[in-house]
């Protein structure tokens, strides 16, 4: 009789056929993950050089889940532009593309 192995097999990483990118135009930007507080709020660094507080919304909550250094969208906020929800999380295949496509010239990731 044969072990059963319980690790997780990798899936094959899918062809990148399109990645969101922000609409500066309705006040997103990209962002890092610097610290994780409780209660569905991160602090990200912008890519404006600003450190914001930032909500997770509830369409994110508990299907998202965020890690530090990951690379996400961020909308400010219309009445306080020093907090910010975030709208999108890029997986790492995502990132490699706009890294070398040159979308994250201004961040250091």
């Amino acid at each position: 009789m044969q072990r059963r192995s319980h690790k997780k097999k990798k899936t094959p990483e899918a062809p990148i056929t399109r990645v969101r990118l922000p609409h500066e135009d309705e006040g997103e930007m990209f962002g890092i993950v610097a610290q994780l507080h409780g209660s569905n709020q991160i602090r990200i660094a912008c890519a404006d050089g600003q450190e914001r507080m930032c909500r997770i919304p509830g369409k994110m909550r508990k299907r998202v889940w965020m890690r530090q250094n990951d690379l996400v969208i961020v909308k400010l906020w219309d009445f306080q532009p020093s907090k910010a929800d975030v709208v999108w999380r890029f997986l790492g295949n995502q990132v490699e593309w706009l890294r070398r496509n040159g979308h994250l010239e201004g961040l250091s990731i």
